[in-house]
């Protein structure tokens, strides 16, 4: 091996090779999606002494770069004996890869990279982290990850492995660039025919048994979907509903997805990706608005993460100010490129006849009402969004399939979750007073929900095609799951707006469920509220192999081989995702050969070797693969050169590396008790059920979609138990959409599945609730 170090003395790479100490030679150690490290020994004799931070370089005799790092700590002197001229000392050293430069940064707090390419968010992630330390230029943009949230208590590297992981790839980073590569995607074959095993020792063992019946645990997801009624009487402040409504994960306990005031002199490029050519947007007590080049989408202020649409959100944008002759777009969110075309939602600023216009902007044309601006006026502006899914972007699985021509990565999951939304867009006048009721210029819950939604959204701050003013803060709010609407004796109907008093919303909604009312926006006599909110449940599935069972099978022994175990990363957010999980582990852990690990050795090897290659190793006839997960590189000291790679290899069911399993299952999981054999078989979820109207007698309900062909919906009085039995909480079944349930009791409640007129009936994986507190004759 040829070693140079750069001491930071201006001298450049030093050449030490000659100061190798042949009794402890030097080794590289390189793991699958971790830092290399180099350690070895030095006689100096008369050379600099390395120095922390010192640049090292390792190459072998052909040139080829084995590792490229810094000296992470000081060198340590050792004493070696006396020799003629006296005292002999040798310095150990120690060096980690490039990425030890990151890992020495701070990870950003950052938003979940949604159904993007694996390279993009790596190489986002190492620009957020330490711009400019590693060139990102190399990295492929790879396969696509479901869901990846970076964790700020985690280093670089931490995130850089999970993120590789998800993908099924590994990443290294040398000669000062980071690289992103599929494993699986080089194969070194070594054979006892072309004698290579002759001068190698190989070593295999089976470390898990085979499973052939899976059940995985993920994290909390939603549950039913639960409409809770109350009936107001001009005095009930407080509403209490019958469970938690479930809030999905926030990052670092936030629930903010973005806020931001602004403050510094720049951007935080950690947060946004500014087009401005022509510096028309600034930074400092407030995003400062002068101007634009007057084209839509080139002055724009744009969010690096995408925002999931998926729950509650509520988008705002504080102490706004406009002048005249503004034109553009405030608080967008994009289906696409930063365009009015492609806008979402958002607030749409023009001219008329010399007064500038606020009006809301759905898919891209203005609804609702236009509100006149009054220069020097400060204005708060929101957009609430309401989904009853609050995952949009189901999880990506992967895991290597071996067959008699080589490895293939297969993916399981994946895909986007159609819904629809609600909507309001509101504006408050900040110079009226302190609690100002909110003027709402676009409500669908008289206008009707949006019907086709994007899965998640691009978020600007502003497209500034001419926009003059200032907006003093940006936030988006991830609240939870809740919505609530009031229909009024007359009919009219109209969503109640929730947050913090002195915002000029109608009511708060505490995590616990309760709902306060402010003063002077209690529900009236005769109003009837309608809150629509998510249960919680732990994400579980059970799933097996009925090929691998029978196989298994051998006279009276049972072929069933169970395992249960806990999802821990890529995160399985629903059941779905745990389906998609089981299949994945299924997919290797049915195999015998599936959890084999074990190590080789090999000299002198004619290509270098990397974690994430496959070794395929022949002896006997038989041919053993598996993924490279670790490599000790020794220098023999020698000439010619002699190194020794001793690899360790191990498939998926051994060391995962597309999924990272735990055996500690989650205990409040409920278990299935039959594992299904493929995909779930079920019927769509009733995510546009809505209650009509509650009278003493009956309430009733449209299912929102039209039953299957044979089928119907069925009513109970406890979530379970669905199927043909009629049991003492069947309600009713009912063949049309239009269903009217006979009330017995003021607090009631009933869950509802859509089945279809197969034998035994398919039903839909959850329910939908109508829980009701509504007085009766």
């Amino acid at each position: 091996m040829r070693l140079t170090i750069d001491n930071l003395d201006g001298k450049g790479a030093v050449d030490y090779t000659a100061c190798l100490d042949a009794t402890k030679p030097l080794t590289i150690e390189r793991t699958l999606n971790a830092p290399s490290t180099v350690n070895g020994l030095l006689l100096l004799n008369g050379m600099t002494e390395p120095v922390r931070r010192g640049r090292v370089v390792i190459m072998d005799d052909a040139g080829t770069v084995l590792f490229t790092g810094y000296i992470a700590t000081d060198p340590v002197s050792e004493y070696a004996g006396a020799g003629v001229a006296g005292p002999v000392y040798r310095t150990a050293f120690s060096a980690v890869s490039d990425e030890w430069l990151l890992n020495k940064q701070s990870v950003p707090l950052g938003g979940a990279g949604l159904a993007q390419a694996g390279g993009l968010l790596l190489s986002t992630l190492t620009q957020r982290t330490g711009a400019n330390l590693l060139s990102t230029t190399s990295v492929a943009s790879g396969r696509s990850v479901g869901v990846f949230v970076p964790e700020t208590a985690q280093g670089w590297s931490a995130n850089a492995a999970a993120l590789a992981g998800s993908t099924y790839a590994a990443y290294r980073a040398l000669g000062g660039a980071l690289e992103l590569a599929t494993a699986g995607a080089v194969t070194h074959s070594f054979s006892d025919g072309d004698g290579t095993l002759a001068v190698s020792k190989l070593k295999t063992a089976s470390i898990k048994e085979l499973a052939n019946d899976v059940t995985v645990t993920g994290a909390i997801e939603a549950a039913a979907y639960i409409t809770e009624v109350f009936a107001g009487d001009g005095a009930t402040t407080a509403f209490q509903l019958t469970e938690e409504p479930f809030i999905p994960a926030r990052l670092n306990s936030s629930a903010y997805l973005v806020n931001d005031s602004f403050p510094a002199g720049t951007f935080n490029p950690q947060a946004w990706a500014l087009v401005d050519p022509g510096a028309h947007l600034a930074s400092g007590a407030g995003l400062l608005m002068n101007g634009g080049n007057g084209f839509d989408g080139q002055t724009t202020l744009t969010l690096i993460d995408s925002i999931e649409m998926g729950g509650t959100l509520v988008v705002e944008a504080g102490s706004v100010t406009l002048n005249a002759p503004s034109d553009g777009v405030l608080c967008g969110l994009y289906s696409g490129s930063v365009q009015r075309a492609n806008c979402f939602v958002g607030y749409n600023v023009r001219q008329n006849n010399g007064t500038t216009l606020v009006t809301p902007m759905l898919n891209g044309a203005e609804v609702g009402t236009s509100y006149t601006v009054l220069s020097g006026h400060r204005y708060t502006l929101r957009i609430r969004l309401h989904c009853a899914e609050t995952e949009r972007v189901l999880q990506t699985y992967y895991a290597m399939g071996w067959n008699a021509g080589g490895g293939a990565v297969k993916s399981f999951g994946g895909g986007l979750v159609s819904a629809p939304m609600q909507a309001v867009f509101e504006l408050v006048d900040l110079g009226v007073s302190s609690n100002t009721p909110a003027t709402v210029l676009y409500d669908t819950a008289s206008a009707g929900p949006i019907v086709s939604t994007p899965a998640s959204c691009a978020f600007a701050a502003c497209d500034s095609v001419q926009l003059f003013g200032a907006m003093g803060y940006c936030r988006i709010e991830q609240t939870g799951s809740a919505w609530i609407r009031s229909v009024l004796p007359s009919g009219q109907t109209f969503t109640r707006l929730a947050g913090a008093a002195g915002e000029g919303v109608d009511c708060t909604i505490a995590t616990t469920g309760k709902i306060t009312f402010l003063a002077g926006r209690i529900p009236q006599p005769g109003e009837m509220v309608y809150v629509t909110y998510r249960s919680r449940q732990r994400a579980v599935a059970r799933m097996c192999d009925p090929a691998s069972i029978a196989a298994e099978a051998a006279g009276d022994a049972p072929g069933t081989a169970a395992w249960l175990g806990k999802v821990v990363r890529p995160v399985a957010r629903s059941t779905a995702d745990c389906e998609a999980a089981a299949q994945a582990i299924l997919s290797f852990a049915t195999s015998r050969a599936a959890a084999v690990a074990g190590t080789y050795t090999a000299a002198n090897p004619q290509q270098d070797i990397w974690p994430g290659d496959v070794l395929a190793l022949t002896s006997n006839g038989a041919t053993t693969n598996g993924i490279v997960r670790r490599i000790t590189i020794t220098d023999g000291m020698s000439m010619p050169e002699l190194l020794t790679y001793s690899i360790a290899f191990a498939n998926d069911w051994a060391e995962g590396l597309g999924l990272t399993l735990s055996e500690a299952i989650a205990t409040d999981a409920l278990l299935p008790q039959t594992a299904l054999t493929g995909p779930a078989n079920v019927l769509a979820n009733l995510v546009q059920m809505m209650v009509v109207s509650v009278s003493d007698t009956a309430i009733q309900i449209d299912a929102g979609i039209d039953p299957p062909t044979g089928g119907g919906f069925e009513v109970r009085r406890r979530d379970g138990g669905f199927g043909l039995g009629t049991g003492a909480d069947l309600v009713l079944r009912s063949p049309v959409r239009g269903l009217s349930i006979p009330r017995a009791a003021q607090v009631e409640q009933h869950f509802v599945r859509m089945y279809d007129g197969s034998n035994p009936p398919v039903y839909s994986r959850l329910s939908s609730a109508i829980f009701t507190n509504v007085p009766v004759s």
